[in-house]
């Protein structure tokens, strides 16, 4: 979809809020075909962006890494 979508599993760490955020901001940016939305659609816009960003969190609390325990975050 876009080549510069960056990996967020790292062998050591969890990702940070910040970059599950980010990544759902370009995702959505990347769907919607907005950089940054109107008035009209930017509540609409950054909800989306949350809920995104809450639902990888959620990916990556649920990911058995094999070898290892469920990561915690």
């Amino acid at each position: 979809m876009c080549r510069n979508i960056k990996r967020l599993r790292h062998p050591d760490h969890p990702p940070t809020d910040h970059e599950l955020h980010d990544a759902a901001l370009q995702f959505i940016r990347k769907i919607s075909g907005f950089h940054a939305p109107s008035q009209a659609n930017e509540e609409a816009f950054n909800t989306a962006v949350c809920d995104v960003a809450g639902v990888a969190r959620v990916l990556f609390q649920s990911l058995r890494v094999r070898g290892r325990a469920r990561a915690t975050v």
